[in-house]
C-alpha cells in the first residue's frame, strides 16, 4: 500500500475530493438502490452495493493508469479517438438499447463482458481533448472562421448530431462546454456568435424535422417538451411527479436529515440512485450532507483552475479545463434539477450516483487532470535537483 502511495502523482488534493466522494457514495446508493432491488424482484440489495464498488474500483484504476500517462500523448490519441467515436455513436443509434427502462437508446451491449456502455459519455470526454488540442495548435495563429469549419467544427456538429435524437441533456451540454473551451482559447467572439446561431438553428431544423416523421424518433420530441413545459408551468406530468418527490425528500430532510437509510422518497423516484440521489442525500443527510457535496464540487472546481493556472503549455491548461469543468457543471445541474431550477435532464451526479459508464468516464477526466499536474510536478521536482549539486550527487552516489 506505501508502494501505491508513493507511485500516486499529481495533485493530493484532487485526490482526496475525490477519495471522499467516493466513499460518501456508498451509503447513500446503498439506501436508494433498495428501490431498484424490491421493483426488480430480487431484494437484493448488497448486490447493488457491490455493484456500485466494482464500478468506482475499475473507475480509480482507470484514473491511476491514465494519470500515468504524460499528457501530450491525449493530443495525438483524440485524432485517433474522434473516427472511434463516431463509429460507436452510428452503432448505438442504430442498435442501441434502453436501460432499467429508460426512454432513450443511449447504450450499447458489450457481449464479452455482458456490459452496457454509454457511449455518449465517452464522446463528451474525447470531444473536449481534440477541441483542446485545436485550440493550442492554433493559439499563436490569427484565427479565420473559414479556416476553423473543417478542423473543429465539422467534428464537433458531427458528435453532437449523433448524441442529439436520444440525449438532448448531454449534446446541449457538451456544445455550451466546447463554446467555453473555446471562448477561454481565444476564439474570436464575433465567429462564436455565428457558431451559436447556427447551432440553435440546427436545433430548430432537427425539432421540425422530428415533428414532421415521428415514427423515425418516437417520444423524443414530446419527451423534451413535455419536461420543458412541466418545469414551466407546473403540469402533472412525469418530470413534475419526479420533481415533487423530490423537493418533497429535500423538505423533509431539513438540517439534519432522517438518518441514513431512511429516506422514504426512494420508493417513489424512479431513478433515486442516479438522477436524483442529490435529493434522497439531503432527505437522509439534511442541508449539512448536501452543503458538503457542493462545498466538495466547488473545492474540486478551486483545484481543477489551480492545475489549469500552473500549465506551462497551452494545451495543458485547456486540456484541464476542457475535461475538468464539465464535471463541476453536471454536478451543478444535476443539483439543480433536484431543486427545480433547471428542468430534468437526465444528468448523475458525478462520482456520488451509481452507473458504470458514468463513473469511469468521470475518473478518466480526472486521471487526465492529474495528469497535467504531474507533469508540472515533475518539472518542478528537476528545477529542485538543479538548484541543489548536493542532491544530484547523492543520486548518482
Amino acid at each position: 500500500m506505501q508502494e501505491l502511495f508513493k507511485n500516486i502523482k499529481g495533485d493530493r488534493l484532487i485526490w482526496a475530493i475525490v477519495a471522499l466522494l467516493a466513499i460518501f457514495s456508498f451509503l447513500p446508493v446503498y439506501s436508494a438502490a433498495s428501490n431498484l432491488a424490491y421493483v426488480g424482484g430480487s431484494g437484493n440489495t448488497f448486490s447493488f452495493f457491490v455493484k456500485h464498488f466494482m464500478h468506482l474500483f475499475l473507475g480509480f484504476t482507470i484514473m491511476y493508469g491514465v494519470h500515468k500517462i504524460p499528457y501530450r500523448y491525449f493530443r495525438g490519441l483524440s485524432m485517433v479517438m474522434i473516427p472511434v467515436v463516431l463509429v460507436l455513436l452510428v452503432v448505438t443509434m442504430l442498435q442501441g438499447t434502453t436501460i432499467e427502462g429508460a426512454n432513450a437508446s443511449r447504450w450499447i451491449q458489450i457481449p464479452i463482458v455482458n456490459m452496457s456502455f454509454q457511449t455518449s459519455t465517452l464522446a463528451a470526454v474525447v470531444l473536449m481533448v481534440y477541441v483542446a488540442r485545436y485550440m493550442s495548435k492554433i493559439s499563436e495563429q490569427k484565427i479565420t472562421f473559414a479556416e476553423t469549419i473543417l478542423p473543429l467544427w465539422i467534428p464537433v456538429f458531427f458528435v453532437l448530431i449523433l448524441i442529439l435524437p436520444a440525449n438532448f441533456s448531454t449534446a446541449a451540454i457538451m456544445f455550451v462546454m466546447v463554446v467555453m473551451l473555446v471562448f477561454l482559447g481565444g476564439y474570436p467572439l464575433r465567429y462564436l456568435a455565428v457558431i451559436i446561431g447556427t447551432g440553435i438553428l440546427a436545433l430548430v431544423f432537427f425539432i421540425l424535422i422530428a415533428k414532421a416523421f415521428p415514427d423515425a424518433m418516437p417520444n423524443r420530441i414530446d419527451t423534451w417538451m413535455s419536461r420543458i413545459e412541466s418545469f414551466s408551468n407546473g403540469e402533472d406530468t412525469e418530470a413534475n411527479y419526479q420533481i415533487e418527490h423530490a423537493k418533497t425528500a429535500i423538505a423533509t430532510g431539513g438540517v439534519q436529515g432522517v438518518g441514513p437509510g431512511k429516506s422514504i422518497q426512494k420508493n417513489f423516484l424512479p431513478q433515486s440512485s442516479s438522477d436524483f440521489i442529490f435529493a434522497i442525500i439531503i432527505e437522509e443527510y439534511g442541508l449539512i450532507g448536501g452543503f458538503f457535496l457542493m462545498i466538495m464540487y466547488m473545492w474540486l472546481l478551486f483545484r481543477i483552475v489551480i492545475v489549469a493556472q500552473k500549465s506551462d503549455t497551452v494545451f495543458g491548461k485547456l486540456l484541464v479545463l476542457g475535461v475538468g469543468l464539465p464535471i463541476v457543471f453536471q454536478a451543478l445541474i444535476n443539483m439543480a434539477v433536484a431543486v427545480e431550477l433547471f428542468p430534468v435532464t437526465g444528468q448523475t451526479l458525478p462520482l456520488v450516483s451509481s452507473g458504470g459508464t458514468s463513473i469511469w468516464m468521470t475518473c478518466l477526466a480526472i486521471g487526465i487532470v492529474l495528469s497535467v499536474s504531474a507533469k508540472r510536478e515533475e518539472d518542478k521536482n528537476k528545477e529542485n535537483k538543479e538548484d541543489n549539486p548536493l542532491e544530484i550527487l547523492s543520486e548518482a552516489i
